[in-house]
């Protein structure tokens, strides 16, 4: 047996083996009850912590959620309601990145205010790109799009599912693509805000 660690008895094996179970019973139970809640499955960290309780934990703004699995780095602001789906990659590390309020950051985004594209191109003789972004409020970023460093997507815009974003995306523009372009705008407020195509 290895030095610094006790010897293992049975007494102590079938305690962690029975602390194991109601544990596993417990989470079992909770599963249950959120699966009739929510209508489908949820992982343990959504089990143990609520979505307004991981947001609140970053200091980000009131009636904002969170899946547990969003990765946050550097100095990232959220404003209030907004909505951030499992998966996303929030990257403030860069300059910052600040995020407005009733923003939906749907499954699988990812925001950078960094790149090392040219450190390395340049076998790190190039510096690592840092520019912060701007998520004005009101946007829509649809699953799977990607922005990029140095962006400023205006209030009030929509970036389709799977965009990649390298430029900045005006007040009120519909975007999608990769590179994303602007495929339509948005007009109206509030109950009577619509998405009009761009006739080409």
């Amino acid at each position: 047996m290895s030095e610094g660690f006790p010897a293992k008895n049975s007494s102590s094996v079938e305690k962690t083996d029975k602390m194991l179970h109601l544990v596993r019973e417990f989470l079992g139970e909770l599963s249950r009850r959120k699966k009739a809640q929510f209508n489908r499955r949820v992982s343990i960290g959504d089990l143990l912590t609520e979505r307004g309780d991981n947001a609140a934990m970053y200091g980000f703004g009131e009636g904002t959620t969170m899946y547990d699995n969003v990765l946050v780095l550097g100095d990232v602001k959220v404003g209030r309601n907004t909505w951030i789906g499992p998966d996303c990659i929030l990257d403030g590390s860069g300059g910052g990145l600040e995020i407005g309020d009733y923003c939906s950051i749907s499954a699988g985004v990812h925001i950078y205010s960094h790149d090392t594209v040219h450190w390395s191109l340049s076998g790190g003789k190039l510096p690592v790109r840092k520019k912060p972004v701007c998520i004005g409020e009101r946007v829509y970023i649809g699953p799977h799009s990607i922005v990029v460093s140095g962006v400023t997507v205006g209030r009030k815009s929509v970036i389709g599912a799977n965009s990649f974003v390298n430029r900045d995306v005006p007040e009120g523009t519909f975007v999608a693509g990769s590179p994303a372009v602007a495929v339509g705008r948005v007009e109206g407020e509030n109950e009577d805000v619509r998405m009009v195509p761009v006739t080409r």
